[in-house]
């Protein structure tokens, strides 16, 4: 059944992690639809390039809770506490190791935890009662996942674990909303995406790998899954499709269902049964 959008003029909406890559995009989808946006982010230089009299801005840590009272207080002032489109988008990523004991290693751990997982914790704790209160005709509150906290490459084990959690976070969020239909719940699940993780910081001008798609093409399989309905939105990218995503979660189920060791995707011992599965049709 299809939804109705929150993408009309005159609608709000709130992004954190909006000044550059995904978050940008959507805020820019945003804008151009007529909607009132305000951006958060961590990030003075990117904040500043953005127009400030088309998209209002807050500088704030998200994995703080402490400064979301700021973030909220703007939306009431703007907004009056109104929000149609909730995007709890912020994300960092650092290479992470329990192999490595170096206090650096321990404050990636703590830093990507805070502003992932936290980030999204304190995001619900503090709009969502607003979103609540304001009983508007349609709401929507997009949570950016991660393939990574799906399939859980090896690696990065703080980055994979934040985002497992906010697929978890946002699961319980949609069931506990399951009697409110007039707000939805989507867990966005980009795939390679060139943006500031992967090395597209605005201003870089560095050139697009060929597999990964722009923020834009990101955003608009969003709305058209979001118009579908759809609470898991897993994008394709250039280089992997759908079909792939599927044989790859399905598998990396399979290793508890089976009873194989952990991660056999990445074993040398499991790679003639990993091909084999993914040769097969689904």
């Amino acid at each position: 059944m299809a939804t109705p959008s929150v993408f009309k003029s005159g609608n709000t909406a709130v992004i954190t992690g909006g000044a550059s890559g995904i978050g940008l995009s959507l805020a820019n989808k945003c804008m151009a639809a007529g909607m009132k946006v305000l951006v958060a982010d961590w990030d003075d230089e990117l904040l500043g390039q953005i127009d400030a009299s088309m998209i209002s801005t807050f500088k704030m840590d998200v994995g703080k809770h402490d400064e979301w009272e700021g973030l909220k207080s703007k939306v009431e002032n703007e907004f009056g506490g109104k929000i149609n489109l909730l995007a709890l988008n912020a994300g960092v990523s650092r290479p992470t190791s329990f192999l490595d004991p170096s206090p650096t290693n321990l404050t990636d751990f703590n830093n990507i935890l805070s502003t992932n997982l936290f980030g999204v914790i304190n995001g619900i704790h503090t709009l969502l009662p607003l979103i609540i209160k304001s009983k508007l005709s349609q709401s929507a509150i997009i949570i950016t996942g991660s393939k990574q906290g799906i399939t859980n490459p090896p690696g990065n084990p703080a980055y994979n674990a934040s985002k497992a959690a906010i697929k978890s976070l946002a699961e319980h969020l949609d069931y506990d909303l399951r009697s409110s239909p007039n707000i939805t719940v989507h867990l966005l699940i980009p795939g390679w995406t060139f943006t500031g993780l992967s090395g597209n910081r605005p201003g870089t001008e560095k050139e697009k790998p060929a597999g990964a798609w722009w923020p834009d093409q990101v955003v608009d399989y969003l709305s058209q899954k979001m118009a579908e309905n759809k609470f898991y939105i897993v994008c394709p990218d250039n280089d992997v499709t759908t079909e792939i995503d599927n044989k790859r979660m399905l598998w990396a189920t399979g290793d508890i269902v089976v009873g194989r060791p952990p991660l056999t995707r990445w074993r040398p011992e499991f790679k003639d049964d990993v091909q084999s599965w993914m040769d097969q049709d689904l």
